[in-house]
C-alpha cells in the first residue's frame, strides 16, 4: 500500500511543505508537550500499518552519519576490525563525517532487509525521528525526510487534522 516511488513521494512532500510549514509555524510553547504526545501516537499508528521493508527508500538513498560507536557495532556484526569497516564501506564527507562510501547502502539486501540490522548505525535505528521527544525541535527535518519516507508523509497528514 505504501510503496511509492521516491519522485512521487518528493513531489507530494514538496506540494505539502508550505502547509505543513505553516501548521508547525502556528503552534504555540505551551501546545508543544501535546504535540509530542499526539506525534508520537500517530507515529505508533502509522507504523503499526507501514512494513518499512516495502519500501527501503531510506536506505537506498539517504546517507546516514556514522559515528566511531557506530563502526565499532558493525565491525563487530561483521566480525571484522573497526579499520576494515572504515576502509571497505566508509568515507568521509564534507563535514568531516563519516558516510557510506556509496548509496544504496552496503548492507540492504535485495528484499529490503539490514544485513547488520542488529547492528545499523544510530541514525538509521532513529529514523524517520518522528518518535522524538522535542518534536518541534526537528520539525525542519521531518519535511525533508516526508520526501524519503511514506509513513512520515502519512504521519503529517494525519498530524495536521488531528491537532
Amino acid at each position: 500500500m505504501y510503496n511509492m516511488e521516491l519522485s512521487f513521494l518528493q513531489e507530494e512532500a514538496k506540494k505539502n511543505a508550505k502547509n505543513y510549514a505553516l501548521f508547525f509555524k502556528k503552534i504555540k510553547k505551551n501546545q508543544l508537550r501535546a504535540l509530542d504526545d499526539t506525534i508520537h501516537a500517530i507515529h505508533q499508528e502509522v507504523f503499526e500499518e507501514i512494513d518499512c521493508l516495502d519500501c527501503g527508500n531510506c536506505c537506498r538513498s539517504l546517507g546516514p552519519r556514522i559515528t566511531h560507536l557506530d563502526i565499532q557495532r558493525m565491525a563487530s556484526a561483521l566480525k571484522c576490525k573497526a579499520q576494515d569497516v572504515e576502509d571497505k564501506y566508509l568515507r568521509m564527507d564534507e563535514d568531516d563525517d563519516y558516510v557510506f562510501r556509496e548509496m544504496p547502502c552496503p548492507f540492504l539486501m535485495d528484499d529490503n532487509v539490514c544485513r547488520i540490522y542488529n547492528n545499523r548505525p544510530k541514525a538509521c535505528r532513529e529514523y524517520p525521528h518522528t518518535d522524538r521527544k522535542k518534536f518541534h525541535q526537528i520539525h525542519k527535518l521531518t519535511l525533508l525526510n516526508a520526501e524519503t519516507c511514506p509513513a512520515v508523509g502519512e504521519i503529517l497528514k494525519r498530524l495536521t487534522k488531528e491537532f
